[in-house]
């Protein structure tokens, strides 16, 4: 591996940019508390391994250059995205109706759990063939390619995916250290109104996506 030292720094910039993997931890933190959004970051981060064990044999590659595998993938993505930014924007309905601050996390407690989470940030990064494509193009700029690129891709994967899981880690944190503020019937409101309405953003986005 070469740049290790640039390598570094573009994943920590490319990961601390919110995307779809953000806006979940961020609805999963603030609906089910500190464990739903380590959950979720647990979740992205088996669909991140996956990915790199792909791009690492070649599966990757397949994707890219299938418009038709791609497609589908793009659209399973997108799909789900929309369904879980259309799921969060109707339980704003509930939200409003509920009357005190403590009836609305007990009654968030009960109806989501840590599988769900776990689920949606597995579902979000795994489904998103953006993902596949980005270890194609950006891994390769820092491997010489005279030599046996097996292990030199698979560390970088690994290397990529631990520093996501500890951007996030810290993010999940600080939300939580937040909570209470954040976790006001106003605020809230607000919050998963944004969200909800970014999660179709980035799923009307990735539909758009077209294959090279």
């Amino acid at each position: 591996m070469v740049n290790v030292s640039l390598f570094l720094v573009m994943c920590i910039l490319l990961i601390i940019l919110p995307g779809p993997d953000t806006a979940i931890a961020t609805k999963n933190t603030l609906t089910v508390g500190k464990k739903g959004g380590l959950q979720t970051i647990i979740g992205s981060c088996c669909g991140l391994l996956i990915h790199t064990f792909a791009a690492v044999i070649g599966l990757s590659a397949i994707i890219v250059k299938s418009a038709y595998v791609f497609a589908i993938l793009k659209y399973v993505g997108a799909v789900y995205l929309c369904y879980l930014g259309v799921k969060t924007l109707w339980a704003l309905k509930a939200l409003r109706s509920q009357q005190i601050e403590e009836n609305d996390e007990t009654i968030t407690d009960d109806k989501y759990d840590s599988h769900s989470s776990f689920k949606q940030g597995f579902l979000t990064n795994i489904t998103n063939p953006k993902v596949a494509v980005f270890f194609l193009t950006f891994l390769p700029q820092f491997v010489d390619g005279t030599g046996n690129t097996f292990l030199p891709f698979l560390t970088m994967g690994v290397i990529y995916t631990a520093l996501t899981a500890m951007w996030f880690v810290f993010y999940v944190y600080l939300l939580d250290k937040i909570s209470a503020f954040m976790k006001k019937p106003k605020t809230k409101t607000i919050i998963e109104g944004l969200t909800g309405t970014i999660l179709i953003g980035f799923g009307i986005k990735l539909a758009l996506e077209k294959a090279h």
